[in-house]
């Protein structure tokens, strides 16, 4: 199995976490064929995908989106999530996911973390 990484680097801290955290949990399933790829954002991830889709057989995709005051935070997620579910359902390739959606930095520290 062939598994692709894809990786926001808005928050570095946020998204090596979450690096470690998937390395970790494929090691742990004897999957070791998996590259990552980071991009600036996460609008960015259902792009790459789109177009790296007949490449590898599953996708890992992560990043951090944490809420400020404006509607911009529900707009990005929305869009992401449903260009990913229809990217997965058209190619019939699994995508995790594992977009963190946060209320403030905390919160997406402690989810972000490994342990």
């Amino acid at each position: 199995m062939k598994v692709c990484i894809i990786v926001s680097n808005f928050y570095p801290k946020i998204s090596k976490m979450l690096i470690d955290g998937a390395v970790s949990k494929l090691k742990e399933n004897k999957i070791s064929n998996f590259q990552i790829i980071k991009v600036p954002g996460t609008f960015e991830i259902p792009v790459v995908v789109s177009n790296m889709i007949n490449k590898y057989d599953a996708f890992i995709v992560l990043g951090c989106v944490i809420k400020g005051q404006t509607p911009h935070f529900h707009f990005l997620c929305s869009s992401v999530i449903n260009a990913l579910a229809n990217l997965s359902i058209k190619y019939k390739k699994p995508i995790g996911n594992g977009i963190l959606t946060c209320n403030n930095k905390k919160q997406a520290v402690v989810r972000a973390n490994p342990k």
